[in-house]
């Protein structure tokens, strides 16, 4: 990996982003410049463990939530399209070598849950993996309860947390979403370093809810959940 090039282009799109975000009326702090850079430290550690083109897998970390669009919109699903293709007019206006274009704009657009676009290349695989990753973990974990407070959702049902005997509802209860969204995304994880990472970050998430179901007097195990 040629590092001086790296660095370079980092410099450049850290700048602009840092930039564009502050004059942004939608940012919030689960993907604020903060997730960029660890969606980017993730990917490009799995392109390095997976032999990928890190021309590729660069840029489309650093721009795949370019242009952000709330999750109640209902543009949500166009939100990676349209990331894909303001992030190829910028690459283009500070002469980003145009050969990467096309596979950068399906890496981006591949990333996302919503837009469930199958990813044909590995560094779609990598950028998709490095953004669930960090759903997941203890940075998952305030993500998820930092959301949750902006919705108004509780912490927890009080009567059924781990929901044994009730439907999961992660619009009212926070804990919730471990389960309905969270846990599921190990299986979704594409590379082999991905999913080694995937599996550790789960495991302490399950720790949490055991810890949390001691505190609050339930004694079930989530691990066997």
């Amino acid at each position: 990996m040629e590092m001086r090039q790296v660095n370079h282009w980092e410099s450049i799109f850290c700048e602009h982003l840092a930039e564009k975000l502050r004059n942004s009326t939608h940012l919030d702090a689960s993907h604020d410049l903060a997730h960029i850079k660890r969606v980017v430290n993730a990917a490009m550690q799995i392109c390095q463990n997976e032999g990928a083109f890190w021309q590729v897998v660069l840029p489309a970390a650093w721009f795949h939530d370019y242009v952000i669009i709330p999750k109640k919109d209902p543009r949500r699903a166009e939100a990676s399209r349209l990331s894909a293709q303001a992030a190829l007019v910028y690459l283009e206006s500070v002469h980003y070598p145009g050969e990467y274009f096309s596979d950068i704009a399906h890496a981006i657009e591949a990333h996302s849950f919503s837009a469930n676009i199958e990813c044909r290349s590995l560094e779609a695989k990598i950028v998709q993996d490095a953004d669930r990753l960090d759903a997941l973990g203890a940075i998952g974990l305030t993500r998820l309860f930092n959301t949750s407070g902006q919705m108004g959702s509780l912490l927890y049902e009080a009567l059924d947390p781990l929901a044994t005997q009730r439907e999961l509802n992660d619009q009212l209860f926070a804990l919730d979403h471990i389960f309905k969204k969270l846990f599921p995304i190990v299986r979704t994880l594409k590379t082999e370093s991905g999913q080694r990472e995937g599996y550790q970050r789960v495991q302490f998430i399950k720790v949490f809810v055991d810890q949390l179901m001691h505190e609050i007097g339930m004694r079930k195990n989530s691990g066997s959940l």
